[in-house]
C-alpha cells in the first residue's frame, strides 16, 4: 500500500497556513479536565505495510481535539477521516490515539520520549495531530495576556513544535505528518477581531515551524467554521460538536491518497 499527500491540496494549505491555528482557544477547557490518556506534481508519498501486511496504520497525537471530545458520537475528526478513506482502500486501516485531554506543545515532547510511543510512531504510514491550543488559552488566560507575554508563549511554542517535528522525522522518516489548524469559536463575540489577530499571528509561525520538514502538512480548519460557528461547535462553545468534527476529518481526509503498490 502506498499513502500519499495530494500536491496541488498541500499548496492550497500551505497558502492558507496563517489561518491554521486559527481556533487555539479550543482546548480552553482541556485545562480544567485532567488528563487521559487530487495528485499533483510534487505529490510527496510514504511506503505504507512497513510490516509487511499490507495495513494501514494511523497514529494520532495531540490534545482533545484529536480525542474528539465533545462529539457524542465519540468518532472525533480522526474517526470520520478513516470514515472518508475506506471509501478508496478494502485494506485494513488501525488507528492508534495517543490523544491527551489539555496537553501542551512540551507535555506532547514528554510524551515521545516514552519507548512505546517511539515504537508506534516508528510503525506508521500516516501521523495526524493537534496541538498548540492548551499553549495559548491556558484556560482562558491568554485573553488577559498582553503582547509581550503573548510573544514569549509564542517563541516557546514555535521552538517546541520545532522539537515535535524533528523528533517525528527522527523516529519515522517517512510517514506523512499532518499538523491540523485550530479555529476561533469566539468568531462570533465583540472581540473576534483580536483573538483573530492573535491566533493568525499564531497560524503563521507554526505553518512556517511544519514547512521545514518534508512531508509535513499544516492543514487549515479555520474556513471550515468561520460562518455560523455555533452551528458547529458543542455546548462548551470551545470544541466542535459532531458535525463539527465531520468537516474537519473530511477535509484532512481529502488531503490522502492511497494507491496500491505494482497496480
Amino acid at each position: 500500500m502506498r499513502l500519499g499527500v495530494v500536491g496541488l491540496v498541500i499548496a492550497a494549505a500551505a497558502m492558507s497556513a496563517a489561518l491554521w491555528l486559527g481556533g487555539l482557544v479550543l482546548a480552553v477547557q482541556d485545562q480544567l479536565a485532567p488528563p487521559s490518556k487530487p495528485p499533483g506534481q510534487t505529490q510527496p508519498s510514504v511506503h505504507g505495510a512497513k510490516k509487511g501486511d499490507g495495513d494501514i496504520d494511523i497514529v494520532a497525537l495531540g490534545d482533545s481535539l484529536t480525542r474528539g471530545t465533545g462529539d457524542e458520537s465519540g468518532k472525533g475528526y480522526v474517526g470520520y477521516m478513516v470514515d472518508e478513506l475506506r471509501k478508496q482502500t478494502e485494506a485494513p486501516i488501525r488507528v492508534t490515539n495517543l490523544a491527551v485531554r489539555g496537553l501542551r506543545s512540551d507535555g506532547l515532547l514528554r510524551q515521545l520520549g516514552q519507548p512505546e510511543i517511539q515504537r508506534q510512531i516508528a510503525m506508521a504510514d500516516l501521523i495526524v495531530m493537534t496541538i498548540g491550543g492548551n499553549d495559548l488559552f491556558r484556560g482562558g488566560e491568554a485573553l488577559r495576556l498582553n503582547e509581550k507575554e503573548l510573544n514569549a508563549a509564542k517563541r516557546q511554542y514555535a521552538a517546541n513544535l520545532d522539537r515535535i517535528f524533528a523528533m517525528l522525522r527522527r523516529f519515522n522518516t517517512d510517514a506523512v505528518i499532518l499538523a491540523i489548524g485550530l479555529y476561533n469559536p469566539f468568531s462570533d463575540l465583540g472581540d473576534a477581531k483580536r483573538t483573530s489577530a492573535v491566533v493568525r499571528d499564531w497560524n503563521f509561525v507554526a505553518a512556517e515551524v511544519a514547512a521545514r520538514y518534508p512531508n509535513v502538512v499544516a492543514v487549515p480548519t479555520f474556513d471550515l467554521f468561520a460562518l455560523h460557528v455555533n452551528d458547529y461547535l458543542y455546548s462548551d462553545h470551545f470544541h466542535p460538536n459532531q458535525e463539527g468534527y465531520k468537516r474537519i476529518g473530511e477535509r484532512v481526509a481529502s488531503l490522502i491518497t492511497l494507491t496500491e503498490e505494482n497496480r
